[in-house]
């Protein structure tokens, strides 16, 4: 049997508010994303109720997070400063570049974004 540490349902919980009140979502908004009640979201995050895996993928991608985020041992490994997770309109933005036909466009776009970026 492997010795690793579980990650507790709380510790899953109190991730996803950090992560939840850091973008200002509400739980209510959070809750109408996943397809529950915002009792159910507060259930989550204060560990009294397990989340299913198709919730946990939900969860992480409304939240900008990968999913492995939430199964760190620690809050702390999330709160590294360090790391920086894309939010919702980064994701958007490489989606559509990834989207792009070929290579011409692709740099065409990062041309056009780095001149915005130098505003």
């Amino acid at each position: 049997m492997i010795n690793k540490e579980i990650v507790t349902s709380s510790q899953i919980g109190a991730i996803i508010k950090k992560r939840r009140k850091e973008l200002g979502i509400s739980q209510e908004k959070l809750a109408e994303s996943v397809g529950v009640s915002h009792q159910q979201v507060q259930r989550y995050e204060n560990g009294l109720s397990m989340l299913n895996v198709e919730n946990v993928q939900v969860i992480a991608d409304i939240l900008s997070i990968p999913v492995t985020v939430l199964f760190s041992p620690s809050v702390s490994a999330y709160t590294d400063e360090t790391v920086q997770y894309p939010n919702p309109d980064e994701k958007t933005l490489l989606r559509y570049y990834r989207e792009l036909g070929d290579e011409a466009e692709k740099r065409l776009a990062v041309k056009v974004i780095r001149q915005f970026a130098k505003k």
